[in-house]
Order: structure tokens, then C-alpha cells, then sequence
């Protein structure tokens, strides 16, 4: 059987450096920290009192305000940057076959808010007046609604689900909307990933595991991958989504084309429910499956977009997994990390970093990884690989390769190149 190509024709995006694809991206090229104080909760008494939070976002765009109340906030990230990708992609409503078009998403977590609230009004009044729950509690916190929404609002009757592998979640998306379009299961399928913790139970939580910075003096510069003074990562939210499409379809109607998504990969640790494998085993695995996948060599990547968390072990074992991968050719190509700027979106950290992957192809320009002081070197990683330290660079980009990694040792990868 013959695998069919796919094609990105769409993006859409609420992120911490813009509340639109245009914003986030020329935020990303300046090199734009989205850090700052906490304001969705009073933060005085935790250890991390900031995070890369989105501002200023207004959904009633998007969402009408009456059924923004049935939802939490990460679904109404999710469908908005949904709605922005499929405006982008050009698609005509009235004549695609909707049942031909899915929906795949990427879910970390879920509706955090929505169950802390509900929990939390339980314990006050459920001793005096019993339980007494929201009745769309449970259709608002579960992590599969997004997905839902999006196909209820266009009717699009393909595939239509939500995938949970922590950090790599909209990675793994990607990955499955990749392979149901090139399989012919699919026209097109509309991807990304969403997430919405910055909220009590979630920054309390990874405070609890010592996963957070918690440099409070100095939010912005907070999240800085590669440096040796680097203290944990700095949580993110938001939402983005891109619509994959298969080529033939997307020429037939004329779609203007960001990117081809030339393969994917996954892979395990299978070695700690927290920790990355320290010499990068997994890493090392999902990028080797992603290069076979997409039937290309070391040499013809030109950019990768780390994990790069900002934590002490994953740094370390991912530029390990890199050197070994890649040989020689890891002094030839750029490397960054956008979570210096973006903050770690959790579950939706593949699919901003995969959106601007696409963009970096599509513009020839590789985002910074800010933050980093040339004093401050931590002596187990390689300086003389090319970090793209606190400026972006020009340079041709052939093809970007993408990784995620998440608890449980869960690895995703994907790999987008310039379509021809």
C-alpha cells in the first residue's frame, strides 16, 4: 500500500506570547519571555508564585459566552485556536466531505480547574447540605470533550479523540493524525493539544515533585535550558491546533501548504515515572524511529526544537541523546529550546513547539533559546553544539525535528519539512 503525504494547511493558537498564530510567532522570533506573576490565583504561599500564563484572552470570538460557562479552560483554549487553524486552512465547509475530517487532540491533564472548584465547594457545603455538583462537572473536566466540541460545532464525523501521554500528548496526537491520513482513514484531521494548570492543584503539585523554578525574583529569566543555574521548568497554558491534510486533497481545493509532515516516532524510557533515562535511551529511540519513519538521514535536518525542559537531568540526557543520534551532524545543525520562552505547556508543549517548527521551515529562521549567560556553563553539556542562545538565526531549514518526552517515560517525535 501506498502511503498517501500529508500536508499542514492550517494553525491556530492562544498562547503565553500571543493570543493568535502572527503574535505568538513574532514574540518567538524576538526572543520574548511570557513569564510573570501568577494572576489567576492569589500564588503568596507557594514556593512558585509565577508561571507563562496566556493574557488578555478574550473567547467570545470564538465561544459564546453562555456556553463557555459548560466548559473549563482548557477546552476553550483548545477550540478557539481550533477555530482560528480552520479559518487559516481555507477549508470550504459547504463542500468538504465532513466525513472525511477527524479531530485528534493532545490532553496532559484535563479540566484541573473545574475539578478542584467542584471539589473544593464539595468540602465546604457537602457536610451541611449534602453533595450538590454541577451537573455538567463531569462533561466539563474530562480530557476527551475538546475534541467533542470542536467535531458537535463543524459536524465533521472522522476519527475524533483525545490522546494522554503527559508532555508528549499532542505529539502523540500529531502523530495519530499523521498516520490515519497517510493510511487513507482520513481527508484531514484537526490536531494540537490544549492545557489549562496553572491553577492551585497543579502548581502545588509539581511544587510538591521539585519539578518548578522557583525564582521568584526574577520570573522572565527563569526558564533558561543549557545553563547551569537552571532550577526546574516554568509551567505554561494554552492552546494550539493545526490542521493536517492530505496532499491530493489539499491541492485539489487550492490550500496554501506550511509544511509536509515527513514522519513520527514514539518511544519508552521504560525506567522511571518521573525522571528521563539519564543517558537519553528514549530520546535516542524515538528520534532514530522518526528519521527511519520519514526515510531521512542525520544530515538532512537542519533543526531541532528540544524538549529542553529547563531541568537539571532532562537537559543533560537529551543533548546526550542528540550527540548520539546525530554524530557529527550535531555540530552542523541549530538547536533550541522555545520553553525558555513559552514556558511548558504540558500536554499542548508538541503542539505549539510543532507549530513553530512549521513556521521555522516555512520562514528559514530558528528561534532563540533565551536566557542563557556564556558564564554560566554547566560542564556535561557540549557548548560547542549551536544552542541558538538568546538570538534567533537565519538559516536554511530543510526539515525540523521536533521532540517531546513525558512522565512515565513517554517520547514522542516528529519531523516537518519544506514541501516540494
Amino acid at each position: 500500500m501506498e502511503l498517501k503525504r500529508v500536508v499542514v494547511t492550517g494553525l491556530g493558537a492562544v498562547t503565553p506570547l500571543g493570543n493568535d498564530v502572527q503574535t505568538t510567532w513574532e514574540n518567538v522570533k524576538k526572543g520574548v519571555s511570557g513569564a510573570g506573576p501568577i494572576t489567576h490565583f492569589d500564588a503568596s504561599q507557594f514556593k512558585t508564585q509565577f508561571a507563562c500564563e496566556v493574557k488578555d484572552f478574550d473567547s467570545t470570538p470564538y465561544i459564546d459566552r453562555k456556553e463557555a460557562r459548560k466548559m473549563d479552560q482548557y477546552a476553550i483554549y483548545a477550540i478557539s485556536a481550533a477555530k482560528m487553524a480552520i479559518a487559516d486552512s481555507g477549508m470550504d465547509l459547504e463542500t468538504v466531505d465532513k466525513n472525511e475530517i477527524g479531530v485528534v487532540l493532545g490532553v496532559g491533564i484535563g479540566g484541573i480547574h473545574t475539578f478542584e472548584d467542584e471539589a473544593g465547594n464539595y468540602a465546604v457545603t457537602g457536610a451541611t447540605i449534602g453533595p450538590k455538583y454541577n451537573p455538567f462537572f463531569i462533561p466539563k473536566m474530562i480530557a476527551d470533550i475538546a475534541a467533542g466540541h470542536i467535531s458537535i460545532e463543524y459536524g465533521f464525523h472522522g476519527p475524533n479523540y483525545t490522546t494522554t501521554s503527559a508532555c508528549a500528548s499532542s505529539t502523540n496526537a500529531l502523530a495519530d493524525a499523521f498516520n490515519l491520513i497517510r493510511l487513507g482513514k482520513a481527508n484531514a484531521i484537526i490536531t494540537g493539544g490544549a492545557e489549562a494548570a496553572i491553577w492551585p492543584a497543579g502548581v502545588g503539585g509539581f511544587n510538591a515533585m521539585k519539578a518548578l523554578s522557583t525564582r521568584n525574583d526574577d520570573p522572565q529569566g527563569a526558564s533558561r535550558p543549557m545553563s547551569a543555574s537552571r532550577d526546574g521548568f516554568v509551567m505554561g497554558e494554552g492552546g494550539v491546533v493545526l490542521v493536517l491534510e492530505e496532499l491530493e486533497h489539499a491541492k485539489a481545493r487550492g490550500a496554501k501548504i506550511y509544511a509536509e509532515v515527513a514522519g513520527c516516532g514514539m518511544s519508552a524510557d521504560a525506567y522511571h515515572i518521573t525522571a528521563t533515562h539519564p543517558e537519553g535511551l528514549g530520546a535516542k529511540l524515538v528520534m532514530e524511529r522518526a528519521l527511519k519513519d520519514a526515510g531521512m538521514t542525520t544530515s538532512d535536518i537542519d533543526y531541532i526544537n528540544m524538549h529542553g525542559t529547563s531541568t537539571h537531568v532532562g537537559d543533560i540526557s537529551e543533548t546526550k541523546a542528540i550527540k548520539e543520534v546525530f554524530g557529527e551532524d550535531a555540530y552542523k545543525m541549530n538547536i533550541s529550546s522555545t520553553k525558555s520562552m513559552t514556558g511548558h505547556l504540558l500536554g499542548a508543549a508538541g503542539a505549539i513547539e510543532a507549530m513553530i517548527s512549521v513556521l521555522a521551515v516555512q520562514n528559514d529562521i530558528v528561534p532563540p533559546t533565551i536566557n542563557h549567560d556564556p558564564e554560566d556553563k554547566d560542564e556535561e553539556i557540549d557548548y560547542n553544539m549551536n544552542f541558538t542562545f538568546n538570538k534567533a538565526q537565519k538559516r536554511e531549514i530543510r526539515a525540523a525535528l521536533s521532540n517531546t518526552f513525558g512522565f512515565g517515560g513517554h517520547n514522542a517525535c516528529a519531523i516537518f519539512k519544506k514541501y516540494k
